[in-house]
């Protein structure tokens, strides 16, 4: 199995060094799942960058409190004052974590625009849920989002020499590529390093969940059951929980939220129809789903439904991540007995996706049901005889889509 190769440097680092070196002062913002790579990148940017550069987490146990945001910028201000017309960048990580941390980093920034201080701020944050609350709130118009979603097949293959079978089953966590070849340490690392540390950090530690037990159970059964429909009452039997459908939908959305794992919702061409309908469970990186199957790679492979459901995630993954950036919304469509396993809306712009994965499928596929009724743009079968598989998940979702 591969081991890790030369420093990678992601697509969004030319850009965000291009924004943060450019004339037009702009908080720079960049969310995404934890061990993606966010600090990294941002390292890798300062490194190009010819100015003076302060990082500083608030990723603690306890909770950090405004006061330690605005001690952060006053050092920056004076490292900015002392190297002159070059200015400082500041960057501030797991921002998320301090409440009312968007006021004042509002408040703060607008004393520097008045002042015409030559700071740079970059804030990193590992739950986008409530770093895109914040923004929303606060720091409309003062702002550039840096979406950072999780490794695409084509990024692993590049940076760690990941073949096809090793992205479906290891998934595109960086941070655990040097471990495949010790599968115990990298299931431990994928289970405490990433597991744990989102739902108990970017999850129940920032947002109130009445039956934290429930979340977990669910985070494992969208695991065990990705790439199904589920209804919400079909999942409280599953969990064994007398809890309401509202209240499980609302785990799903925060375990999307620390992106971990979403419900994708049926396409119906109308938007309240959509939100009422049983999800889709997706697990955003096939690593979450192996790393709790209890397969080994070779088992794994082996077992031929495991391996096609395996399949059908990874194309998921990939097309949710590009809908978690905003690039796209991502839906299921299901009618009686038919099943289209994808729809990609883009605009005005419909693709409807078939994935043949070789395993038993629970309803037959419902391609020209579903062109009849929606006219889709254009129609797509990923694996047997249509594109193959690997060159679906090496290209951006985007050439997929586009004309």
């Amino acid at each position: 199995m591969s081991t890790p190769r030369t420093p990678y440097r992601r697509p969004q680092a030319a850009e965000l060094a291009r924004r943060i070196a450019g004339p037009r002062r702009f908080i720079q913002v960049v969310a995404g799942p934890r061990q993606v790579g966010k600090s990294t990148l941002v390292q890798q940017v300062a490194d190009d960058l010819a100015c003076e550069v302060r990082y500083a987490s608030a990723d603690e146990p306890t909770l950090r409190g405004v006061e330690w945001i605005a001690q952060q910028w006053e050092a920056a201000r004076l490292a900015s004052g002392a190297a002159g017309r070059r200015g400082a960048v500041l960057v501030l990580d797991e921002i998320q974590k301090i409440p009312g941390w968007s006021e004042t980093v509002k408040r703060l920034w607008d004393e520097d625009t008045r002042k015409r201080v030559p700071l740079k701020v970059v804030l990193l944050g590992s739950a986008p849920l409530l770093i895109a609350r914040g923004m929303s709130e606060s720091l409309a118009g003062r702002f550039e989002l840096t979406h950072l979603p999780h490794w695409s097949y084509a990024e692993m293959r590049a940076a760690f020499g990941f073949g096809l079978h090793e992205f479906l089953y290891f998934g595109g966590y960086p941070g655990a590529a040097p471990l495949i070849g010790e599968p115990q340490r990298w299931r431990r690392y994928i289970a405490d390093s990433l597991i744990e540390t989102s739902v108990s950090r970017d999850v129940l530690l920032l947002t109130r969940v009445d039956k934290p037990a429930l979340l977990r159970r669910l985070f494992e059964l969208a695991c065990r059951y990705s790439g199904q429909v589920l209804s919400y009452t079909k999942m409280l039997g599953q969990l064994q929980d007398a809890g309401n459908t509202t209240t499980l939908a609302h785990y799903l959305d925060l375990l999307a939220g620390a992106g971990l794992v979403c419900g994708l919702q049926k396409f119906a061409g109308d938007a309240a129809r959509s939100r009422g309908s049983s999800p889709k469970l997706q697990v955003m990186n096939t690593a979450l789903m192996t790393a709790t199957s209890g397969l080994g790679f070779d088992e794994a492979r082996g077992d031929r439904e495991f391996w096609g459901r395996l399949a059908e995630s990874a194309v998921g993954a990939h097309l949710a991540n590009a809908a978690a950036a905003g690039e796209c919304e991502l839906f299921y469509w299901r009618e009686r007995n038919r099943e289209v396993d994808f729809v990609v809306k883009r605009g005005r712009r419909l693709v409807a996706i078939e994935v043949k994965s070789g395993r038993a499928r629970e309803t037959p596929a419902g391609m020209a049901a579903f062109a009849e009724a929606f006219r889709p743009k254009r129609t797509l079968l990923v694996g047997g005889d249509g594109i193959a598989l690997e060159e679906f998940l090496a290209k951006p979702v985007a050439h997929w889509i586009e004309p």
